[in-house]
Order: structure tokens, then sequence, then C-alpha cells
């Protein structure tokens, strides 16, 4: 028998992201990465955290209410929001050390002098006082705390400063805003063989007699607000969802308070009248460094080659050849893109050709997280002009991107592309694109299937996988999902629509992985081989983890690669002590997700943009297709054996939560680097 029952054999999903976070610092600390990407770690570390204040310490502070209620039947962890805190405030106290012990003095050996926390010395006054003079005064905006409560609203992740002073017998508090969202956080000055980079922060706090002239300064501490930002969406909208959403973003930012974190020393009495006008009663009062929102190290103002990643110039795949379309080059053969190593110009060729191609009569597309200046989109416009039918569904719901979905979304509609929203209650996240072409008499589809968003800018540093392909079959399957997403309505037959090649969440896509690992525990009960891979972004979803845990049981082997949330607890004896867990932090974001069935030696690999979390099973549309050329499928499964043998970049997580180095056995294998010299050999090879 188990030493654990299943239904306790679960990490906590927020304390399992804290440590992802934590393995994010731990690459910031890292003597044997570039200084300047130590210092972009740390930018994302604090992004991310910040992240998960807005996102998911709302949902630990309500349980923490819950909890407290006598007839509350919900069983709640009663330590998770302390764990929480916790483990937070113990990632800040590293987050500092590694800064100040590590970061600076490293910085000054190659003399850049990052002012943090210390007097701006001399030499810059002159230079300081001009800036702020010139450039940052304009954007000041003193707020009398007395009478804050009616006239001011500190927005959500913002930086502003405490003021305490007296004129003549009289105390007052100000609060005076940091502009950091019109002005760069760092000013840089260079002065012989030095660079000196100065805080906007600190360009403020020595110039603040200039703002209160007649008053003596006796405190002054930063401090910053970081408010809920789930939108409130019913499940069903009746009218216009764009609008109704426009108006929901506009409150988003007005959301309850979720963290308050200030620098140490306010006195007492002045954090209490903060608390009391700012409204921070519920909110978590945090004490935190004389900096904040650090994330603004992605902007540090130094560019130094020596002190940076080596350079992978992205390769070139497929070759263009001449006189041939991309879509002829798929149709004689399925193509396989894996970005950043490999260009993301064929996905981008692919719109364009679609929109200027005589043959091209119809194109639809998801579209989940848009980039900012979207050429996609821009080729989509350009289709519509051109005659051809096109239909996108756009996403409006993807968090923090939905403003920028909307402005993208009419820009399509005043160019008479077909723009359809998904219903609020069901997100669509799968990340599918089909063309048809009319070649003479017949109707040939081409289409992509991809892992990651439909995104040229983060195709620069998220890993994904898409699949360029004619297979008719799935292409229809395709079709079917699209014919499903115009009806705007939420699946109550899903067994109507039937799926041979694609797993489809809300129809297939459960079941499917289900009855894929139920196969495996049939090889292994018959003592053959058994073994499965996933790579995932977030493993949640008990229905399924149960199930890998009965498939350890039974003796299927299983090695999960994921790089953030995973409940499922590896290696407990009698429970999974046949599955192992990692992750791999490294230079690029691993976003692609795999899955690769043993099958009795004859290999099944997926690759899809499903997630095995609550939210991809049950409340989003996604899709998962199968990888059916055997080239494609070695290549899949070569990466794939590289991370497994990472002993670099990549961690295990232990049956305590732990990120737990792992030991080198032989050389070092970097398997970000490893896949691509992969790719490029390949490459090479092909063009000899």
């Amino acid at each position: 028998m188990p030493d654990t029952k299943v239904e306790d054999a679960f990490f906590d999903r927020d304390l399992s992201w804290l440590t992802f976070n934590q393995r994010v610092l731990q690459e910031a600390g890292r003597t044997t990465v570039p200084l300047l990407e130590r210092i972009k770690f740390l930018s994302i570390y604090s992004s991310n955290l910040d992240e998960f204040y807005r996102v998911r310490m709302p949902v630990l502070l309500a349980l923490a209410k819950l909890r407290k209620k006598e007839d509350n039947s919900v069983n709640v962890d009663e330590s998770l929001l302390d764990r929480a805190n916790e483990a937070i405030q113990l990632q800040q106290q590293e987050y500092g050390r590694i800064l100040k012990t590590n970061i600076i003095p490293e910085l000054r050996s190659h003399h850049v002098q990052l002012i943090y926390d210390e007097k701006i010395p001399v030499q810059l006054d002159e230079e300081i006082e001009r800036y702020f003079l010139s450039q940052v005064l304009a954007f000041l905006q003193p707020v009398n705390l007395a009478e804050a409560k009616s006239s001011f609203f500190p927005n959500n992740n913002e930086l502003y400063l405490l003021v305490n002073l007296t004129v003549g017998t009289q105390e007052k508090t100000f609060i005076l805003n940091i502009p950091s969202n019109e002005l760069p956080r760092f000013y840089k000055v260079a002065k012989g063989d030095e660079t000196f980079i100065v805080f906007l922060d600190d360009i403020i706090r020595c110039n603040l007699k200039r703002l209160f002239k007649e008053a003596t300064i006796t405190g002054c501490f930063s401090f910053k607000i970081t408010r809920n930002a789930e939108i409130d969406l019913k499940d069903e909208y009746a009218g216009n969802l764009a609008e109704q959403i426009e108006n929901q973003l506009q409150k988003r930012d007005f959301g309850l308070a979720t963290r308050f974190l200030y620098q140490p020393g306010i006195p007492q009495a002045t954090l209490d009248l903060l608390t009391e006008k700012l409204n921070l009663q519920n909110a978590n009062l945090v004490e935190g460094g004389c900096y904040h929102n650090l994330k603004d190290f992605s902007s540090f103002p130094v560019s130094m080659a020596s002190l940076s990643n080596a350079s992978w110039p992205k390769i070139a795949y497929p070759p263009i050849v001449k006189d041939q379309s991309i879509f002829d080059q798929i149709l004689a053969k399925d193509i396989l893109i894996n970005p950043p190593y490999q260009s993301y110009d064929s996905v981008l060729r692919f719109f364009n050709e679609a929109a200027t191609n005589a043959d091209v009569a119809e194109i639809y597309v998801t579209l989940y997280r848009v980039a900012s200046d979207s050429k996609i989109v821009n080729a989509l416009i350009s289709a519509a002009k051109n005659g051809k039918k096109v239909f996108v569904l756009v996403e409006l719901k993807a968090r923090f991107d939905e403003a920028n979905n909307i402005k993208w979304a009419k820009k399509m509609k005043e160019a008479s592309v077909e723009i359809i929203y998904s219903v609020t209650a069901l997100k669509v996240h799968a990340k599918i694109a089909l063309v048809k072409r009319k070649i003479g008499l017949r109707t040939v589809y081409a289409g992509l299937f991809a892992t990651g968003n439909f995104n040229e800018t983060t195709a620069n540093f998220y890993t994904d996988h898409i699949l360029m392909t004619a297979h008719q079959g799935m292409l229809r399957e395709m079709e079917l999902v699209f014919i499903f997403l115009a009806k705007r309505e939420k699946p109550t037959n899903p067994d109507l629509i039937k799926f041979n090649y694609l797993l489809v969440a809300q129809f297939n896509l459960q079941q499917a992985f289900l009855a894929l690992i139920d196969r495996e525990i049939a090889q292994a009960q018959q003592a053959r081989p058994a073994s499965i891979i996933i790579k995932l972004n977030n493993l949640e979803e008990k229905i399924l983890i149960g199930k890998l845990y009965e498939a350890s049981q039974a003796g299927v082997k299983i090695q999960l690669i994921v790089r953030g949330i995973c409940r499922l607890e590896p290696g407990v004896k009698g429970m999974s002590e046949n599955i192992t867990a990692r992750r791999i932090v490294d230079r690029y974001l691993e976003h692609g997700r795999v899955f690769v069935f043993h099958n009795g030696g004859k290999e099944e690999i997926y690759l899809g943009s499903a997630d095995w979390m609550n939210r991809n099973i049950y409340r989003r549309i996604e899709v998962c297709f199968p990888v059916l050329d055997q080239e494609i499928k070695d290549e899949i499964k070569s990466m794939i054996n590289l991370q497994l043998a990472d002993n670099v970049q990549a961690v295990a997580l232990d049956k305590d939560l732990n990120n737990v180095p792992i030991v080198a056995k032989g050389e070092p294998e970097q398997s970000q680097y490893r896949i691509y010299q992969f790719l490029k050999s390949k490459y090479e090879e092909q063009h000899r």
C-alpha cells in the first residue's frame, strides 16, 4: 500500500510557484551567469512577485478569512498564508544580499557605480540638479496626506515617497510621486573612467528642498501599493463583450490593495495614518528595502558584451526555395520551427504570403497575446483588404493583455476582418491557424499548430514549437474547432464532434491523456517497457496527477519537466517513486508543452497549448496535436533528451518541494546551449 494517500499527495500550488521564483532568484546569484544577465534575473524575480501579489495573494487572503468562519465547510490549510509570507520574506532577504554583496561590488570592478542606498557623490551634484530642474520637476505632484482620502488614490505598483516635514510649529506629511513610468528609472552619468547609475528616487530625494522651500524635512520613505488584478466577469455577458471588458480594465487598477510595501523606519503614527487614509486595513503590510519596483532592472542602462550572454544568432529555417511559396514547401513535407533558436521569420512569412498569394481564399487564426506592434495582425489586415475572407478569434481575457488585444481587434474590424470573441466563461488558449487555398477545383489546406502565442516579440525569448503542416485530416479537424468557436457557446454535447487526431479541451483532451496513460499502465502490468515523458509549464489538475501516481505504482517510468507550478509530489515511496520532476531556468523561458508515450516502442508524441491545470482542462479551449513525421519526432525526442540530461541549469524537485541541484555525472550539459548547437548542426548538414 502507498505510504501517502492520493488525496493528500499534492503540493500547494502557490508554495510551488514561489519555489519557481526562488529558482529564478538563484540564477541572479550564480557567478557563472554573466553579470548583466544576473541583473535581468533580479528584474524577472521582482516582476513575478508583483504578479503573485496581484493575482494569487488575493486568493490566500480570502482563504485566511474563510478559515475564521465557524460555519465554513471548505478545508483550508491554516498555515498557508503564513508559509507563503515566510517564503517571500526569506527570498527578499536573499535578493538584498545578492544585490548588495554580489552584483554591486562586481559592477564597481567594471567601473560602473550603482548608487544604492547611499548619498549621491558630490561630483554629480551639478548634473543631477540640472536634470531634476529640466526633466523631473514637471512630473511631480505632492499631495497632503491629511487630504489624501478624498483627493488621492495611489496607482497600482507605482512608486511614491512619503515625506514628513515641519513648517514652523506644524508637522505635515506629504505623498510625492516618483514618475518612473514617464521617465527612466535610472539616470546615467559618465565621469572619467567611471559610469555612475543613479535612481530617479534619489534624484528626487536630494532635491526635496526645491519643492518644500519653507519646510524642514524630518523623514523621507518610499512605498508602493499592489492591487488585486482579477477582472470580475460573470459567466455570460449580454451585449458587447469588448466594451464591457474595457470598462472593467478601467477599474482594475482601483482594486483592493493586497500589499503595502514600504521602506523601514516610517514612524508608527505615520504608518497608522497611511493605513487609514489609503484604505490599507486588509492589505499585507510588508517592510521592504529602500527601493521598490526593481523589475525596472530590465532597463538597466549598461551594455557590455563581455558581461552579457554570448550571442546565439537565430537559425534561418526552413531555407527559402526559389520559385516556391511557403505553402508549396509545407505541402511537400511537415516543417517544425523551434523559436527562439530558429528564426520566427518563417511564421511571419506564412501569414504574409497568405495575405498576398492569389490562391489563398480564406484565413482563420486564434490570437491570445498579440505583439504590441504585430506584423501578423498587419498581414491579416492586408489579407482582408486584398479581398480574402479572414476570421480571427481574439481572446479578450488574456490577463494583462486585454487592452492591447482590444486595440488590435478594433483595427482588424475596421479592415473588414471577421472578429469573434470567446464567451466569457471559456478562454480560447489554442494556438492554431488555417489557410485555405483554391488550386484548380480543389481546396487545399495548410496550417500552423503551436505551443505558444503567435507573437513575434515573445518568440525572441520563449522556447516553443510550431508545426507547419498540410496534413488534411488534422486540418479538417482544426476547421471543426473554428466552426465551433464561431458559434460562441460552451459545448453542451462535446461527443457530437469527433476528433481522431487532435486533443481538444472541452471535448476529448483529458479523456485522451487518461487513455494514453492507461495504455502505458497496461504495458507495465504485462512486464513490458512502459514510460512517459511530459514537459509542461504547470502541473496542477488532480485527476491527471492521480493517474500518473497510478502509473508509477504500476511500474511506469515517468519523467517530468515542469517549469513552474508542480503539485505532483515525486519520489514518494509507494506512491510516486517511479516519477522524477525537474525544472530548467536559463536564458530563454521554457514554454513548449511536450508529451511522449512509449507505446510498446512505437512512440507517440504530442505537442500543444495545454498545461495540466484546472483552468486549461475545464475552462479553456486548448489544442494538442500529434507529431506524425518521423524526422520531426526524432528531432523533438533529441531535444527532450538533452533537457533530461541537463546538469547545469536543471534542478530536481524533491518530495519536500525543494530545488535540488543535479550532481553532474561526466561533462557539464547545458540543454539550451546543446539544443542550439544541435539545431544549428542539423541546418548546416542539410545545406552542405
